[in-house]
């Protein structure tokens, strides 16, 4: 990175769900001194929690609470937490809990706000259990929706990154039956238009975007399914060509996440959850990252891009590379100076 006029930016990391892996694989990527030369972390969680895991993953850090963003000491060494002590010490590690989920809805709700007073730059959370979450009192399917509430946002998407590939999808956490109902040539449109403002902004010139089709060889002019293809997503592709965007499609699904790796395209538009979801985790989950497009606000939200893996949580076995990877994607996303 050129660091010629650059100003570190804030990074709020999420603790997410404590009673999994989000404690152990935050101190181990705040173990790495490189992210501290490329931006300022603060914990947004429970100090009591980083102190329980630190001889778990012999961690030789100090934990520091703080109550306002300008008390950081911004130092490697020094984990920086903005403590909102919810928790309790002896929290079991690896079981579901209706209060680990509410705070991982809480300390969500806090990094929001923070980003918007714009006392922090960009978000990255630690997994949260949506079980769990739910059991707290907070209904929603996942990070990506209760963001959107919380912002006020409608028009938004997840999209996952790997060293090889990108992906943004049109419907998320739902049925595949209502998925597939759910999706309009509107929708089709305004993801695309996401992913080409997304990648504009990132420095990629003329960002290529592929759209995928809903049906096997994307409905083989009509030999598959119910013309699903010409009627959901065809128009929202022509209409974003007509705007010069570089999209293309519908593509048979089969072939177009391999085209994509190999470099034919720099973004692949899938339709429902596993048709984006399974090929970013065969081609990379160690460094996955899962990035919320379309806040308002211009807010950056990334993650890493697996759950809370209960069945490891407190044993030192949880690895940290997605984790660093989804910190190093908020600060390439993050403003480039305050």
């Amino acid at each position: 990175m050129d660091t010629t006029n650059f100003v570190k930016p804030i990074i709020g990391i999420t603790m997410g769900d404590a009673a999994g892996i989000g404690p152990e694989i935050i101190v181990k990527s705040l173990m790495d001194p490189t992210i501290y030369d490329k931006c300022q972390p603060v914990v947004i969680g429970d100090a009591k929690m980083l102190e329980r895991v630190k001889p778990i993953v012999n961690a030789d850090l100090a934990i520091h609470s703080i109550d306002h963003i300008s008390k950081a000491k911004n130092q490697y060494g020094t984990i920086d937490v903005f403590d909102l002590d919810l928790l309790p010490i002896d929290l079991p590690f690896g079981e579901v809990s209706s209060e680990a989920g509410n705070a991982a809805y809480q300390y969500l709700a806090k990094a929001v706000e923070l980003a918007k007073d714009q006392m922090i730059d960009s978000i990255c959370t630690a997994p949260l259990n949506k079980e769990a979450m739910h059991k707290g009192g907070h209904l929603y399917p996942g990070h990506t929706e209760i963001l959107a509430a919380l912002t006020e946002t409608e028009d938004f998407s997840m999209m996952l990154t790997t060293p090889n590939l990108r992906v943004i999808h049109l419907t998320t956490h739902m049925g595949l039956i209502d998925a597939i109902q759910s999706i309009t040539p509107e929708r089709t449109y305004k993801v695309i238009k996401l992913a080409h403002d997304t990648l504009s902004k990132a420095g990629i010139d003329n960002p290529s975007i592929a759209v995928c089709g809903i049906n096997p060889h994307a409905g083989e002019n009509g030999l598959f399914g119910n013309g699903e293809e010409e009627e959901k997503l065809i128009p929202g592709i022509e209409r974003a060509k007509q705007e010069g965007m570089n999209a293309s499609g519908p593509h048979p699904a089969d072939t177009l996440f391999f085209r994509a790796g190999r470099g034919d395209f720099d973004m692949v538009v899938a339709c429902y959850h596993d048709q984006g979801h399974a090929p970013i985790k065969v081609m990379g989950i160690e460094e996955g990252v899962n990035i919320t497009v379309g806040l308002k606000g211009g807010i950056i939200r990334t993650s890493v891009d697996h759950g809370t893996a209960f069945d490891i949580a407190g044993k030192n076995i949880a690895d940290s590379k997605s984790m660093i990877a989804a910190i190093n994607s908020a600060i390439e996303l993050a403003p480039k100076k305050r």
